[in-house]
């Protein structure tokens, strides 16, 4: 392969020459919207233990610098604080997906690790909200590229994406920021793929946050490395022992070849804004149950039966089938049907054990039986990603079934920036952050392109 041929080149290309004029306005409106999501689901995050054992623990490793740390008046040096609130933004499961396309499997969450370094390093270095912008989408887009060309045995040998891929677009990012030239960027990316990590088996655990934050992290500590000289491979990730060889056993460059910006990720399928605080996979089916609840006006009490049918997949993802923990109930549609059903909502709040193991929601969960569809039968039948089938049998004999393809948040059934809005006022509640810094936050980040300096941003999302 010649060098002008090198797709790490063409990665590489892309984040050292991608401007502000080159994103679309209407791409760009939609990164704002998920970033301002992102930031919502880092402040729920900050009172989470996950997030509080770590900041304990970067206080003893006494790392004091410039970068805010979320919710508090901890200050880090920016790789440290990004980590930091890296697994505050994930910790809650509550951050953006681009969800696989039909006939693949899962997704990534791409603003978490891209924002936790991009405003760790904005901040420290004064760098405006056109700036940030910017170097948001050419991290978000390569992650999302790097993902969708990645062998489905990526995710089928047990890597969590955004742990993988997410690093790569953290340092993008910063090397977009950074204002790298193309030779650098390469050196940027391959010293970021040979960091790449991240265990499915992890899902339902505080270390899942963990794969965001360190992505995070190792995105600035991959770009801080680069410019001062250190060297990688310059065909870190089409080496036949490179990044897409060694974590999924091959590439499918025509995903990613031509496509970054081209058209972007955010224009195409879209990336997908949660409106509940767990894996988005089970969203369809979540959004179909609140509006048969709703709809047919459906008291628990009345409920004979409960099957939901849903992917292979989704199934296998959304692993525990009878939780008895909160973090097992992130990754239990059994559950959060369940809520749905007798709260008609699922906030942060209803995620703690005593929730889960409350005798009503416990009665709920038993009364569910989960199947699936294959492969297959999605193929032949033209099933979304997460399309899921809903069937609701009353005491009294009555049946209710439906189909739902999409989830409230996504593409389809778009949330607005002013719903994003309210659901980072909901966060911040969550945290008891005071209201004039929230309202400060938002206006800030709907405005983004405007602000001379991010520090502005990150002094209202610190102490």
């Amino acid at each position: 392969m010649s060098d002008s041929n090198s797709l790490t080149k063409y990665v590489a290309n892309f984040t050292a020459n991608t401007g502000f004029d080159d994103i679309p306005p209407d791409v760009r409106d939609l990164g704002k919207k998920n970033m301002l999501d992102g930031l919502a689901a880092g402040l729920a995050g900050t009172v989470m233990p996950a997030v509080k054992i770590l900041r304990d623990y970067l206080k003893d490793l006494n790392c004091p610098g410039e970068a805010t740390v979320y919710g508090n008046s901890m200050k880090l040096a920016p790789r440290f604080a990004a980590l930091a609130n890296g697994i505050a933004i994930h910790v809650d499961d509550f951050d953006d997906t681009l969800q696989a396309e039909p006939g693949r499997f899962q997704g990534i969450h791409p603003t978490g690790p891209v924002t936790a370094s991009l405003l760790a390093v904005g901040e420290t270095t004064h760098r405006s909200g056109r700036d940030i912008l910017t170097a948001y989408h050419v991290g978000v887009e390569v992650a999302c590229k790097t993902f969708e060309a990645t062998h489905v045995d990526h995710i089928l040998n047990g890597f969590h994406s955004t742990g993988t891929c997410g690093m790569l677009g953290a340092a993008a990012g910063i090397g977009n920021l950074y204002g790298v030239d193309t030779d650098t960027a390469r050196q940027v990316i391959g010293i970021a793929a040979a960091q790449s990590c991240g265990l499915q088996a992890n899902f339902g655990t505080m270390t899942k946050s963990y794969h965001v934050g360190r992505s995070a992290e190792c995105g600035i500590l991959s770009a801080d490395l680069a410019t001062r000289g250190f060297t990688a491979s310059i065909i870190s990730l089409e080496s036949d022992r490179g990044f897409f060889q060694a974590e999924g056993g091959g590439i499918e460059e025509h995903r990613i070849r031509g496509k970054l910006g081209n058209p972007w990720s955010f224009a195409d399928r879209g990336i997908w804004i949660k409106p509940w605080p767990t894996g988005s996979l089970g969203h369809a089916a979540m959004t179909l149950m609140l509006e048969l609840v709703e709809k047919h006006d459906i008291r628990p009490d009345n409920v004979e039966h409960v099957a939901v049918k849903t992917s292979d997949n989704i199934h296998h993802t959304l692993l525990h089938h009878r939780p008895k923990t909160e973090l097992e109930a992130k990754f239990s549609l059994e559950f959060c049907l369940a809520a749905l059903l007798i709260e008609r909502k699922l906030t942060l709040s209803d995620f703690t054990d005593d929730y889960v193991l409350r005798p009503d929601i416990q009665n709920a969960i038993e009364r569910m039986e989960y199947n699936t569809f294959s492969q297959a039968e999605s193929k032949e039948h033209g099933y979304g990603i997460i399309t899921s089938f809903i069937d609701i049998e009353l005491k009294d004999g009555t049946k209710i079934s439906e189909r739902c393809d999409f989830g409230k948040g996504s593409k389809a059934n778009p949330m607005s920036f002013e719903e994003v809005s309210n659901k980072f006022r909901d966060c911040a509640a969550f945290a008891d952050w005071p209201k004039d810094k929230t309202e400060t936050a938002i206006e800030l980040v709907a405005t983004l392109e405007d602000v001379p300096d991010v520090a502005k941003l990150t002094e209202a999302l610190g102490a």
